[in-house]
């Protein structure tokens, strides 16, 4: 898979392509079965990073990292900024549920999804794009795996922009 283009990403199944700003106003297209997901800027200028994002303070821990950290974390020439996972053997969450958590995580609320908070101190957040690929027999978190270990081949052993772990 090219993670630079987004035609790749269609061509192995992933499909929405909603905005985060249509998100929050209708989820309802988003599958209630598990599977995995991604996060894309396909606004191409240089990214401007806020002090202070949206997201919330799960168990009152500030969500926000220093401006230097996300310039550093940032990975040129992909539109993919992050990679998550919804469900499996070891959690029932479907597509729909967790990406409504990442959202509401966004909007300010104190809720469990401190991974990919990166997102919310980009100031372009809500022009962001999610898509999605269910996974009804196959593993979320071994996909998910596989498709951030594929990023790192291709981008230098760099994570996406905003995992922070595998």
């Amino acid at each position: 898979m090219d993670f630079g283009k987004i035609e790749s990403l269609k061509n192995e199944g992933f499909y929405g392509f909603v905005s985060v700003k249509s998100l929050l106003n209708n989820h309802s297209q988003i599958p209630t079965t598990r599977g995995v997901y991604m996060v894309l800027r396909t606004i191409m200028d240089e990214p401007i990073f806020l002090e202070k994002g949206s997201s919330g303070y799960f168990k009152g821990t500030d969500p926000n990292v220093a401006i230097k950290i996300l310039q550093e974390k940032w990975v040129y020439n992909t539109p993919v900024v992050y990679i998550g996972k919804a469900g499996g053997k070891k959690n029932k969450t479907t597509l729909r549920s967790r990406i409504l958590q990442y959202l509401k995580f966004g909007q300010g609320k104190p809720v469990g999804h401190k991974g990919g908070r990166y997102i919310w101190q980009l100031n372009d957040s809500e022009e962001l794009l999610f898509c999605w690929k269910p996974l009804p027999t196959d593993e979320p978190e071994d996909v998910e795996s596989m498709l951030i270990s594929e990023f790192k081949h291709q981008y230098a052993g760099k994570r996406p922009f905003a995992n922070l772990n595998k």
